[in-house]
């Protein structure tokens, strides 16, 4: 029986050993051959024309936006429910994350408020924001591995002329649909110009530090592989390969991103049982559900019949109305329980560099700013024992039914 249960634990095989010894072994160790492997079958996992490795998601969110034209003034919508670097690579830039609130079931971007937000912001209404800038692109992000309405936000990319950039670290492999009668659509299946994946050690699948870039814009996808290696006109494997050249050329002042063979050699085989490892996480968030069912004081993950979920993450919401414990001493309780949580996230706009540089307010974000303040991250990984998860839900309900409100008892004795 488990004694206590991590936040999350990584699905290492013998697979993936056995690739990076091979890595290790065959004396090249940086980009190469295991990279252009993983690159053509991630390619081909997300429905996209070309893919390019990278060393982390934040680096494919930067060339994204760098290849798609983003300069100094101009503004992006912007998520504020989300993680530091989607922000963060628009500020690279010089440029204006317009940040908007999210859908409070979902916690997917709002659009009628990124729809707000833009008219206020091109008629000076937010305090803060800089003046004059054009609003040129939008950045989705799938929270947890929810897929947001593909076609709701292309429709409002249309309508106010912006490219898209798809901030899916959550979302592999996720897939979305209009309706029941309409086929799949996977992450980076034409949803984005770019599409951004992240294969951090806790992600859906990992290469301890990684990310891919996808899109099926070959211009684009030259522009990324360019930017990605120090805007050299071949890399690294092209110059020391048979018949290649140890001449290059700067073309352009690019960034140091590429990802290892290394680090690609875990990836090839993470991703061959992406769905498996997809599929045991679902299991993970079915028993969790169950579990809670009859729990008044917490809100359970939406489900949605239209959408693959790729339970990156399991998210609980506490109903502190119901409760005599806040949300941070609820989680501190939780861990000294020995189960392990998180909470995703702190809203951009929450965050003191927002503040202080833009003047953000919690009330310019009221959904973002109440549902933040109720969120606990539960743990879900592939590798959960049964007893791990009949752990979580006996210590979440022990917590609740023991900071049970006064009110919240009343209710119940009355059933």
């Amino acid at each position: 029986m488990a004694q206590g249960v991590p936040f999350f634990r990584p699905e290492i095989g013998s697979e993936e050993i056995q690739e990076v010894v091979s890595a290790l072994e065959s004396g090249w160790l940086t980009t190469g051959p295991k990279v252009k492997t993983f690159e053509e079958e991630f390619a081909k996992a997300v429905g996209a024309e070309h893919a390019i490795a990278v060393n982390s998601c934040t680096a494919a969110l930067h060339l994204a936006v760098e290849a798609l034209g983003l300069r100094a003034g101009e503004a992006v919508v912007v998520p504020t429910m989300t993680f530091a670097a989607t922000a963060e690579v628009v500020r690279y830039l010089g440029a204006y994350p317009l940040l908007v609130d999210c859908e409070p079931g979902t916690l997917n971007i709002d659009l009628g408020d990124a729809r707000r937000k833009i008219r206020a912001y091109r008629a000076g209404e937010i305090p803060g924001a800089p003046s004059g800038g054009k609003v040129v692109g939008i950045m989705p992000v799938h929270v947890g591995g929810l897929m947001a309405d593909v076609d709701a936000i292309r429709a409002f990319a249309d309508e106010h002329g912006l490219w898209i950039a798809e901030d899916a670290a959550h979302a592999f492999p996720a897939s979305w649909r209009p309706n029941a009668s309409a086929p799949w659509q996977r992450s980076g299946e034409g949803t984005a110009a770019i599409s951004c994946f992240s294969f951090y050690a806790n992600k859906t699948i990992t290469t301890g530090e990684g990310g891919m870039a996808t899109t099926s814009d070959a211009e684009l996808a030259s522009r990324i592989r360019l930017m990605s290696l120090h805007g050299l006109s071949q890399d690294a494997w092209r110059r020391f390969e048979k018949g290649g050249t140890w001449d290059y050329r700067i073309l352009a002042p690019g960034f140091k991103y590429n990802l290892t063979d290394v680090a690609a050699a875990i990836g090839i085989h993470q991703l061959r049982k992406a769905e498996a490892m997809r599929v045991a996480r679902e299991a993970v968030a079915d028993r969790y559900d169950r579990g809670f069912a009859e729990v008044d004081e917490l809100e359970t993950p939406v489900r949605d019949a239209n959408r693959i979920h790729s339970w990156h993450l399991y998210p609980i919401r506490l109903n502190l109305d119901r409760l005599g414990i806040g949300r941070n001493a609820f989680i501190d309780e939780l861990k000294s329980a020995g189960v392990g949580c998180s909470v995703h996230w702190r809203p951009l706009h929450l965050h003191p560099y927002y503040q202080e540089t833009f003047g953000w307010r919690p009330d310019q974000l009221p959904v973002a700013s109440a549902e933040w303040e109720r969120l606990v991250s539960l743990p879900i990984f592939p590798s959960m024992r049964e007893d791990e998860i009949d752990v979580v839900i006996e210590r979440v309900r022990s917590l609740c039914e023991a900071n049970r409100a006064a009110s919240s008892a009343g209710r119940r004795a009355s059933r």
